[in-house]
């Protein structure tokens, strides 16, 4: 088999290299109240992706600390924040279309104005269209743990993604992570740990409780019951 050194390379010669994404696309029958609330709603709360940076005063019509959260879901959690933090603004990222239409939903219900999704790789959306040291806090909560070894390698937390988002977050800002699967909870505090430009806001070790802004979802709440743990870590940009 041919090999090329770079996708241009393969490109000019006719051969599709498939890329590595930030996810795997989960596909989803919607069901009625979510296509209805994609169609109502997506007019004043999606973002369309574009290439190039936005302008996040513009977008929410006025000056406030802006939080994104990745891959939230169905969205109950980032709806629930969104509504107990008037004064912050949200950014939702989610590949998977129901649950960006659930999330519509819940938000059109409260009449959200502090809220806003996107339906999108997050990896491409933050390095496109976040403006740099724009960001309060960044959000991962419970990401894919890719639990097989071979698997690792499909892990979003990575060097070059925590990377990329200390520079989108403003100076002070911080790198929230949370996950119910122990060794990928080593593994965040070891990529983010290796950055020069975080610091570990954990009084001791690498974990902090769950900060109150960061609601128990009903998965947690099983998990908790059967003595699963979560671990959470937030780390400061400092420079």
């Amino acid at each position: 088999m041919r090999q090329f050194k770079s996708q241009a390379e393969a490109e000019a010669a006719g051969v599709y290299i498939s890329k590595v994404k930030s996810y795997v696309k989960r596909e989803g029958r919607l069901t009625k109240g979510q296509e209805k609330a994609l169609e109502e709603h997506w007019p004043t709360m999606g973002i369309d992706y574009r290439d190039t940076p936005i302008s996040l005063s513009e977008l929410f019509g006025r000056e406030a600390p802006v939080v994104v959260e990745i891959g939230f879901g169905m969205g109950k959690s980032l709806v629930e924040m969104a509504a107990a933090s008037p004064e912050k603004d949200f950014i939702g990222i989610e590949v998977h279309r129901p649950g960006v239409g659930a999330c519509l939903g819940d938000a059109g219900e409260l009449g959200l104005t502090n809220l806003r999704v996107m339906e999108h790789d997050a990896v491409e959306v933050l390095k496109n269209m976040l403006p740099q040291e724009s960001l309060s806090r960044l959000q991962l909560f419970f990401p894919d743990p890719w639990h097989k070894k071979r698997h690792h390698k499909r892990r979003i937390v990575q060097a070059e993604f925590v990377e990329l988002i200390r520079t989108k977050l403003a100076i002070g800002g911080h790198l929230h992570m949370a996950t119910d699967w122990e060794p990928y909870a080593q593994h965040m505090a070891e990529v983010a740990n290796g950055n020069e430009g975080y610091t570990n806001t954990a009084p001791e070790g690498d974990y902090v409780p769950r900060p109150d802004y960061r609601p128990i979802t009903k998965f947690e709440t099983r998990g908790q019951k059967l003595g699963h743990g979560v671990w959470d870590l937030i780390y400061k940009r400092t420079s």
